[in-house]
């Protein structure tokens, strides 16, 4: 019995070890697909259509579809690929069977266009989502029409398969469907009653960054940091390799060292930490995460183009954007291998965007309109149907036609179609007035609801800024003038982030925000000079103990109602910055508007009204009768306490709602403050201190807001103070 036990115990398990190596063995023999080829799935039309899986090294595979056959064999890693000759679009079936140790047939097969749709939420979004659902899932009996929409699955490395199933497009599916790519496709299929294919590869909430592949990064200067990162954590690069090896020297050297002290008895430093630029990404919103997981198994399968609707999660870039999308365009192209192929997109909606500075959306705009310049890409603009309370616009009727509209003409010779908005083609200087003149108008301007277009801005000098236009349409052009502008030389249309113009052209099709001209240097649009009387002026370079200004007027002040301070800095590198913001006097003695000496008794903590703001830099909000300015102008010490109880201000950081403290003639505090955007207009602090006072425009990007202790002021190769007072007429 023992040894009958002991035989079985010996026996059975190398009966299951035989068993468990035949399995492996018959399961690496079996030929295999990419989980994404599939049932009712759809091969692009006219291109020659490849295909490749896994097998057994040395095994041979038998590809054939309709008439066309190819066989291949498996290199050493079991991959195969195949390529069978281009076909024409048929809405007949076809059965694509693949033979090796086992056979696989995928069926119902057509051959039409397919394009890839990808992004972030609005091209996720789904017909049942948006707008009409019910009537349009109900009518969505289109069975040419499929869909196949990739797992989200971020990855660090490059996966070379992703599965997921082709739906046929049926009201009993169609609501899942993206609504941007199903309302293309839609729109496609009945023009050109071929079989339209939509894979789907997009996710919520994403960056364009994870979506990019490294030769994507690689290839654009301006994002050389990010691909050198990519490049680091990527194990077996020279920069991977190099670090890595570093770190094991000093980590044998640390040993070494730990042993000797183990055996000492002695203290022993902390070991060496891994070095951070070789841990792997971890976030989906990093670099490549979802081209490794989402793209880079789609990479080879022919398509017409792709369709692109993000950039929410990047609005705040401005021109940054157009580099990741040169690069987001260029991988992509370089991988797929098929030429410059047809790259249509979406600029996104108007849409709150909270309190930030309203013209932060346009300058994204710009940005996104100026991927155009990339060849084979083409633009929609949204503007008109925004939900500027709903980052997702319901209506994505209209996107998907755009879109369509744009590969229509450009890629199935419908050329004498109307599909890309109009734009500027030229701005010429008139006498007082400027002309836009616009291409691309299908027929001529007009507005959406026959009122003058709307958003129009112009600037001159001594406009104080941007000024609001009146628009007139004349044919393919629009006229600007001004009564508060005699001579503008530049212009802005619907320049702000809630912006909803209403001109179109002939078609319908709504003009973008843009901008044109050269806008005047930023002092002489200011109408300073004509509005405000000088009182003080001096140069902060001369800063010391003792006050001293280049120009004192104060005796020369009678009665006034709004004091103004204009703050210019320069680092002498090209970067230079001003910043003008008036305010409703505070006081009516001239003596108490400079800066707040001992001497001159000057001590102010309270809010400002009708503050206006105007800057040269973006890192301050600009606007007129701001509700919410204070200033802290006082002589003395202060800490970070918040005890006026100022709106948003910290009481433990220095900011704009600090607390004065003895002595008088302390380290000194000239601010002024939006409290509402949480921000400092301009600081001037610790003046005695000379070349280590603290001055700035905006925030200061230290702990502390408000330039408290950055002792800067030797920074800046010029820096010059004047204040101003508006007479009372």
């Amino acid at each position: 019995m023992r040894k009958r036990a002991l035989m079985k115990l010996i026996v059975m398990p190398l009966i299951c070890l035989m068993a468990c190596s035949l399995a492996y063995t018959q399961a690496r023999a079996d030929v295999r697909l990419p989980g994404f080829i599939g049932d009712h799935m759809v091969l692009q039309q006219q291109q020659p259509v490849r295909l490749w899986g896994w097998a057994d090294a040395g095994e041979t595979v038998e590809v054939s579809l309709a008439e066309n056959k190819a066989t291949a064999t498996p290199d050493e890693t079991g991959r195969w690929q195949v390529e069978l000759p281009a076909m024409d679009a048929s809405n007949s079936p076809q059965t694509l069977t693949v033979k090796g140790n086992n056979t696989i047939q995928v069926n119902d097969v057509l051959v039409g266009e397919v394009w890839l749709c990808s992004g972030q939420s609005n091209m996720e979004w789904s017909v049942a989502a948006s707008a009409n659902a019910k009537a349009e899932i109900a009518a969505a009996d289109y069975p040419l029409i499929r869909h196949i929409k990739i797992p989200r699955n971020p990855s660090t490395t490059p996966l070379d398969d992703v599965s997921a199933p082709w739906n046929v497009c049926s009201p009993d599916t169609a609501g899942s469907f993206t609504a941007c790519g199903y309302y293309m496709a839609r729109r496609l299929h009945q023009d050109l009653g071929v079989p339209i294919g939509l894979i789907n590869s997009s996710w919520g909430g994403t960056r364009v960054e994870p979506w990019t592949p490294p030769v994507g990064f690689r290839t654009v200067d301006a994002l050389e940091g990010i691909y050198k990162s990519v490049v680091q954590r990527t194990p077996g690069s020279e920069s991977y390799q190099a670090t890595l090896e570093k770190h094991i020297d000093a980590t044998r050297q640390w040993i070494d060292g730990a042993s000797d002290a183990l055996r000492s008895g002695t203290a022993v430093q902390p070991s060496p930490a891994f070095p951070e630029g070789l841990l792997p990404f971890k976030s989906h919103q990093d670099p490549t995460m979802l081209y490794n997981g989402m793209i880079h198994a789609l990479v080879g399968f022919p398509i017409r183009g792709a369709i692109w609707y993000q950039g929410e999660s990047n609005h705040a870039e401005g021109m940054l954007y157009f580099e990741k999308k040169k690069a987001l365009i260029g991988g992509w192209r370089t991988l797929w291998k098929q030429g410059d192929f047809p790259f249509y997109y979406v600029q996104i909606a108007p849409f709150q965007y909270g309190d930030e500075d309203p013209t932060i959306l346009p300058r994204f705009w710009e940005a996104q309109a100026a991927t155009e310049q990339l060849p084979n890409t083409g633009m929609v603009v949204i503007n008109d149907i925004a939900t500027l309370d709903n980052i997702h616009p319901p209506n994505k009727q209209d996107v998907g036609n755009r879109l369509a509209l744009l590969a229509l003409k450009n890629d199935y010779g419908k050329e004498d179609l109307v599909a890309h908005s109009p734009e500027m083609e030229s701005m010429e200087i008139l006498d007082g007035r400027l002309k836009i003149t616009f291409r691309n108008t299908g027929g001529g301007l007009k507005t959406r609801d026959g009122n003058p277009p709307r958003h129009f801005e112009v600037i001159g000098a001594g406009s104080g800024g941007y000024q609001p236009a009146d628009a007139t349409i004349d044919g393919d052009a629009v006229i600007l003038s001004s009564d508060a502008v005699d001579n503008p030389v530049a212009f802005r249309f619907a320049w702000d982030k809630l912006a909803e113009p209403n001109l179109t052209g002939g078609t319908g099709l709504p003009v973008g925000a843009f901008r044109g001209g050269e806008e005047p240097d930023f002092l002489s649009t200011l109408a300073i000079d004509r509005e405000y009387q000088l009182v003080y002026d001096i140069d902060l370079g001369k800063l010391n103990q003792r006050v001293q200004y280049d120009l004192d007027h104060s005796d020369d002040v009678s009665a006034f109602d709004r004091i103004g301070y204009l703050l210019e800095l320069g680092t002498g590198a090209g970067q230079d910055q001003a910043v003008f913001v008036s305010m409703n006097a505070f006081t009516d003695d001239a003596k108490k508007i400079g800066l707040p000496t001992a001497s001159s008794g000057a001590h102010f903590q309270q809010s400002v009204e009708a503050m206006d703001v105007f800057s040269s830099t973006d890192s301050v909000d600009q606007g007129r009768a701001i509700a919410t300015g204070n200033i802290e102008f006082w002589p003395s010490n202060y800490g970070p306490a918040n005890k006026a109880g100022v709106k948003n201000a910290s009481g433990s950081r220095f900011d704009f709602g600090d607390e004065p403290a003895p002595p008088t003639a302390g380290y000194g505090s000239m601010q002024v403050h939006n409290f509402g955007k949480r921000q400092t207009v301009f600081a001037i602090n610790h003046w005695s201190a000379a070349d280590r006072a603290d001055i700035g425009i905006g925030n200061s990007p230290g702990d502390n807001r408000d330039w408290t202790f950055s002792a800067n002021a030797g920074s800046y190769a010029k820096k010059r103070l004047r204040v101003y007072v508006r007479p009372t007429k």
